[in-house]
């Protein structure tokens, strides 16, 4: 028999030789190049930790997968939901699968979800500069009530200006997701990109339809 405390400390030393081999395992012939990949091991809440980590490490970006199946597609992971709620860089985000195909890497289509609050021009400036960064073809798309197209088309041609980018413009009525899920679907994107509220601020509204999209998204989102 051993005493409680002595297997939990024994937790972390387990922990750690098997974060060690786990990708050489997984992806076996890949060695070399996974080896360049710094693995830290952290004890506490998962998201606090991956949070605190991209922020002292100065991170640029953290991808971590969504729940999948049919049941789990109906909730968000508690974790990415906080992650996307507390972390101060982009998070990407994508539906986990035990296997993917891959598209052509010349298939670069990403779709930007552009509401016209005042932290629009921020959002797609950050998502025309990602997707110059990467040559891919970017388009942006909005939800505007019936009988508001011409002044939301107005508006946003505004915006493209201050931006300075030339994008496709997706002008939907109805429900804003399924507007925004519905452009990404038909234009086969290879990523959403979509605004979140500010660490630690920003309206529940804007929080709820962030993870709604995470959640229901035909493609890999962007939170930006």
């Amino acid at each position: 028999m051993r005493a409680p405390q002595e297997i939990a400390e024994g937790h972390p030393g387990i922990a750690q030789e098997r974060l060690t081999a786990y990708l050489n395992t997984e992806f076996p012939g890949c060695e070399r190049v996974l080896r360049c990949g710094e693995r830290v091991l952290r004890c506490g809440d998962a998201a606090e930790e991956i949070a605190e980590v991209a922020r002292s490490g100065a991170f640029d970006l953290i991808v971590m997968p969504t729940h999948a199946g049919r049941f789990r597609r109906m909730l968000l992971g508690s974790t990415t939901a906080k992650v996307l709620n507390d972390a101060e860089c982009p998070v990407m985000t994508t539906e986990h699968a035990e296997s993917s195909v891959p598209r052509p890497m010349e298939h670069l289509v990403w779709v930007c979800a552009i509401g016209l609050s005042d932290d629009s021009e921020r959002v797609l400036r950050l998502a025309n500069s990602h997707a110059s960064a990467v040559g891919a073809r970017l388009s942006i798309v909005h939800a505007s009530e019936e009988g508001s197209e011409d002044e939301a088309r107005r508006r946003l041609e505004d915006l493209l200006q201050a931006v300075g980018c030339e994008v496709e413009i997706r002008i939907a009525t109805g429900r804003v997701k399924d507007a925004i899920l519905g452009a990404a679907s038909r234009s086969a994107a290879d990523a959403l990109i979509v605004g979140r509220h500010p660490p630690g601020g920003g309206s529940g509204r804007l929080r709820d339809l962030t993870y709604i999209l995470v959640r229901d998204a035909p493609c890999p989102v962007l939170s930006v």
